[in-house]
């Protein structure tokens, strides 16, 4: 399973760019963890969750059930 991260930050006019400044989390955090591959150990965080969030006003649970509904892929 893996969240397709750069599209949701697409389909949403996000930019890691913004989303650092809109949360205060540093762009470079953020940049590693959206660029990262991901595995099994290595899924998306609270953090990366929250700073979505900021980025658009919106609460952390609606923006895991969006990534969940829309951007969630079976890798098998």
């Amino acid at each position: 399973m893996r969240i397709d991260i750069k599209a949701y930050l697409d389909n949403n006019y996000l930019t890691i760019y913004r989303v650092a400044k809109d949360s205060g989390y540093g762009y470079t955090t953020l940049h590693k963890s959206f660029n990262k591959q991901q595995t099994n150990a290595t899924s998306l965080n609270l953090r990366d969750l929250d700073a979505i969030a900021q980025a658009q006003h919106k609460q952390m649970w609606q923006v895991l059930r969006e990534l969940e509904e829309q951007y969630l892929f079976d890798d098998d």
